[in-house]
């Protein structure tokens, strides 16, 4: 779906999180970042997803990583979807759908024979210096950190 790909310059973004705190590509130069991009807060896959996540953080945190989750919910859905699971890492809220349309993670789906637009589990691996080092498209839900820390 998206047309990003490994040692592509990452789309500059500008979020807000389940807080209300503002994220950009910029505030994470010198670390890298996972950005997981996730259908709808507390859905089954999306929870199993950010909970391998959250299960592997101090993996994460060892190496350099930081996290971030991106999804079209309400900054309250995703409040109460990071105190529910204790996430430590922060949600945008990305409601007008800029992150997500920067990243090119929206488009038509398919469920149960219905044709509809939404967010392609997608995730992205970003360098220091803003480099595309992964694009995963192939998200395993319950196996993601492994995927990323492979």
């Amino acid at each position: 779906m998206t047309t990003l790909k490994k040692g592509d310059k990452a789309p500059h973004f500008s979020g807000n999180d389940q807080d209300g705190n503002p994220h950009t590509l910029a505030d994470y130069k010198g670390k890298k970042l996972v950005v997981f991009f996730y259908p709808k807060a507390n859905t089954p896959g999306c929870t199993a997803e950010a909970c391998d996540l959250r299960d592997n953080y101090d993996r994460f945190k060892a190496n350099n990583y930081e996290l971030l989750g991106v999804s079209a919910d309400s900054a309250k859905a995703q409040a109460n979807f990071k105190n529910k699971f204790d996430f430590p890492f922060p949600l945008l809220a990305d409601e007008d759908k800029s992150v997500i349309e920067a990243f090119g993670v929206w488009g038509p789906k398919k469920f149960m024979g219905k044709e509809y637009d939404g967010i392609h589990r997608t995730t992205f691996v970003i360098n220091e210096e803003g480099i595309i080092d992964d694009v995963i498209t192939d998200v395993k839900t319950k196996a993601h950190a492994v995927q990323i820390l492979k």
